[in-house]
């Protein structure tokens, strides 16, 4: 496979996952991920980006990648601090991860845009691949719960997804468009890959961003979803209860449904292999692999398998 970039819409730490075994396959700087920013949030004065740095760390090889967030072998003295000064510390923020943000926050208080900011801090950190915020514009995640109205970050993290949702919205989202450089890498990839996240709250900000969903509806040929899912079950965290609260199915062909009108290919976990037929129907080519991204090697043979899919003739 030659020609263009591989564009990745991602999440977090399934992305992260997925990502660390994809740039085994494709040389690091021909990978081009578009991040979720609808998880970002204002927390004591800082601007976080849980999904773009959860992304970078991975890439950077300084992920704490058994908590799943951070930086390994971070310390929290700041973190401690803070909890004698304030009641608003649920967040956990580690000292050098303090330092992304403070960093972060100095930079797009004078002026940058969160584009550049996230570019430099991967620079800096050692990742070749380029990592793109959906967009530069503030979008913000909300859930309507038995709790009340509460960013992402408050369900998830705070509220450990206890409250029962009853709708999830997004402040911001008409306002945005996609960042500069998206609609150049999508039209000129080789290939598009929906990475495994939760497809609701981190695939699904990156394609209500205006002109997003067009963009990839127009590759939908060389688009391919890595099911987030494996026997109905995510290896971390809301998923399944937030394609719930959609109405949604709650399975692998649940999200080939969600994705039917922007994608053609689908690797799917073989415990699920009883779905392709109906995957099949929906007009995905398939492949079946054990999906668990628990080691670098498996991931490199899930993002093998994407790739395989789009050289793959389309069904007449």
């Amino acid at each position: 496979m030659t020609g263009g970039p591989v564009v990745v819409l991602a999440g977090g730490v399934g992305a992260a996952r997925f990502l660390r075994g994809l740039v085994r396959v494709v040389a690091p700087e021909d990978v081009v991920v578009i991040g979720n920013t609808g998880d970002d949030m204002w927390w004591h004065g800082l601007y976080i980006a849980p999904d773009l740095d959860t992304v970078t760390y991975w890439l950077a090889g300084i992920a704490d990648e058994s908590r799943g967030w951070g930086i390994w072998g971070d310390t929290f003295k700041a973190q401690s601090a803070l909890t004698e000064l304030s009641d608003r510390s649920w967040f956990q923020l580690g000292d050098r991860d303090l330092a992304t943000h403070l960093y972060r926050t100095g930079r797009m208080t004078a002026g940058a845009p969160l584009q550049a900011v996230t570019a430099e801090l991967a620079e800096r950190l050692g990742v070749r691949s380029r990592i793109i915020p959906m967009t530069n514009e503030a979008v913000e995640t909300r859930l309507r719960t038995d709790a009340g109205d509460l960013h992402f970050q408050e369900y998830f993290v705070r509220e450990r997804c206890k409250p029962l949702v009853h709708d999830i919205y997004w402040t911001g989202i008409e306002a945005a468009r996609p960042s500069p450089g998206i609609a150049e890498a999508i039209s000129g990839s080789r290939a598009v890959l929906m990475a495994p996240s939760n497809p609701v709250i981190s695939i699904g900000p990156i394609l209500r961003v205006p002109g997003m969903r067009d963009l990839v509806k127009a590759v939908r040929h060389k688009t391919v979803v890595i099911s987030p899912l494996i026997a109905g079950r995510a290896l971390k965290g809301p998923t399944v209860e937030l394609m719930r609260s959609q109405g949604m199915r709650t399975d692998a062909l649940g999200v080939a449904e969600l994705y039917q009108d922007v994608a053609s290919g689908f690797v799917l976990d073989r415990t699920d292999s009883a779905l392709v037929p109906a995957i099949a129907k929906l007009g995905y080519r398939t492949a079946v692999r054990p999906t668990l991204l628990d080691d670098v090697g498996m991931a490199e043979k899930v993002a093998t398998a994407a790739l395989d899919v789009v050289r793959e003739p389309a069904a007449a």
